[in-house]
């Protein structure tokens, strides 16, 4: 298994523990994560499309997923784009500062 694969685990992992607190489930049961990539680097990219388009949650939810990620050892970067979304640019321009 190579480095990013291990990580790639890691990362699921630790999304699992991400829990959304009006429907007690964790993203990754949620689908509310797409497009998960984690490279060799420990680079992470994902893409964030909240639950629906004024999702009340969906700032911090993202905020939690971020933090969660960059707290791995190996994660280098986590890069989060968001879509489906009414202040999507907003929140991925307080993500990816």
């Amino acid at each position: 298994m190579s480095g990013s694969e291990n990580l790639r685990g890691l990362v699921q992992q630790r999304l699992s523990d991400v829990i959304d607190p009006e429907t007690g489930l964790n993203v990754l049961r949620m689908e509310i994560i797409h497009e998960l990539q984690v490279r060799e680097d420990g680079t992470v990219s994902l893409i964030f499309r909240p639950s629906s388009p004024v999702c009340p949650m969906a700032f911090s939810l993202a905020n939690s997923i971020k933090r969660s990620i960059e707290a791995l050892e190996g994660v280098s970067s986590v890069q989060i784009s968001v879509e489906n979304f009414n202040r999507a640019e907003q929140l991925e321009s307080l993500l990816n500062k």
